[in-house]
């Protein structure tokens, strides 16, 4: 009980730490912006040790983050085997033949009206199927390799990106499309010069979307059949065995993975669209 009192009087001198920094006078400048979440982040962790080792919970319900980071560490060969096959190669593959033929098939419905009219609707449907239920399916129809997990991937994040690129497409005024007429661009050139641009944070945004779901994809893929390997196939037989620190350091292995790609989607978005208002900023 002891700790836990200690862990409340934690919070509160943190809260307070963190309460004046983000309203001082330097809470917009880098330091202070990477410092406040920082603080915040690490309450949550020092908190979490102290109340699960205060009430005595037991690791089959809730393992504190010590004894996560030491599985973390002892088990980190099998966790990057994990981390490739599902995101390397499940992931990645997927996420890059998802948002490729999306981006191509979103020029096309741009192109043709009757593409926008009969496509979209049925690309609103089919994103709107849950993922438990289309998982198994093309677990069955493409093996318990890689490749259904890619699968997965491609059909969780088609639909969004697609839905994204032919919104960003349509982006443009009749004043602009107009004005590119006056300088005798033909449709290439105007698409080429006007409407892609225009369409960037559009696409970055389906894009950016689309990050955490091929990784959600490819993890919930491998609970229907996988080699013994990936994240998927860890989680469910850690469960099985109640190793729930396995269970948290894959879910941390994941968490990073996630984080980094939308991250580094962001910082070439940052490049891309540097004109953008949103970028300016």
């Amino acid at each position: 009980m002891t700790l836990v009192i200690f862990a409340f009087v934690f919070w509160l001198v943190s809260w307070r730490l963190n309460f004046v920094l983000a309203n001082s006078a330097a809470s917009e400048t880098r330091l202070i912006k990477l410092v406040v979440p920082v603080i915040f982040g690490s309450t949550i962790l020092v908190i979490w040790e102290l109340v699960v080792r205060g009430l005595n919970v037991p690791l089959v319900i809730l393992p504190p983050p010590s004894v996560i980071a030491d599985t973390f560490l002892a088990k980190l060969p099998i966790l990057w085997k994990d981390f490739v096959q599902t995101f390397v190669k499940g992931a990645l593959s997927g996420y890059l033949i998802g948002c490729t033929a999306a981006i191509a098939l979103a020029i096309l419905v741009d192109r043709f009206d009757f593409l926008r009219r009969g496509l979209l609707p049925v690309g609103n449907f089919l994103a709107a199927l849950p993922i438990i239920g289309t998982a198994p399916i093309l677990v069955m129809w493409f093996g318990f390799e890689w490749h259904s997990k890619a699968a997965v991937v491609v059909v969780m994040v088609f639909f969004p990106m697609l839905i994204n690129t032919v919104a960003g497409l349509s982006e443009t005024t009749a004043m602009q499309r107009d004005l590119m007429k006056t300088y005798s661009a033909d449709p290439w050139q105007a698409f080429i010069k006007l409407r892609l641009p225009a369409a960037m944070p559009f696409i970055f945004n389906g894009l950016k979307i689309s990050t955490t779901l091929a990784l959600i994809g490819a993890i919930v893929a491998e609970f229907f059949g996988s080699p013994t390997l990936g994240m998927g196939f860890r989680i469910s037989a850690s469960i099985g065995q109640l190793a729930l620190d396995m269970v948290w350091a894959e879910i941390v292995v994941a968490a990073i993975a996630g984080s980094a790609f939308y991250g580094i989607v962001a910082i070439i978005e940052k490049g891309v669209t540097f004109w953008h208002p949103s970028q300016r900023g």
